[in-house]
């Protein structure tokens, strides 16, 4: 059975349908990351270890996120490599 475009927005998370409209400023957190790099949680880290994904901000001490300006630039230069 097929879902409805309704039921398929519903499972991804609104900072990745609104990625290409949210300022260089904003943040994203894990989840969003993963779904732009199509990767696991382990290679994401793997990647900012290797320097081939930005450095996350601690916005608080349970909190980390990505600054979607920093991610813009890495995809444009992972597209562009």
């Amino acid at each position: 059975m097929q879902q409805s475009k309704t039921e398929l927005s519903q499972n991804i998370p609104t900072a990745l349908v609104n990625f290409d409209a949210m300022p260089d400023s904003a943040y994203i957190r894990l989840p969003v990351l993963k779904a732009l790099y199509g990767v696991s949680s382990a290679t994401i880290w793997r990647g900012v270890k290797n320097l081939s994904i930005p450095k996350p901000v601690k916005l608080t001490e349970r909190c980390t996120a990505w600054n979607v300006g920093m991610v813009r630039a890495a995809l444009a230069a992972k597209a562009g490599a």
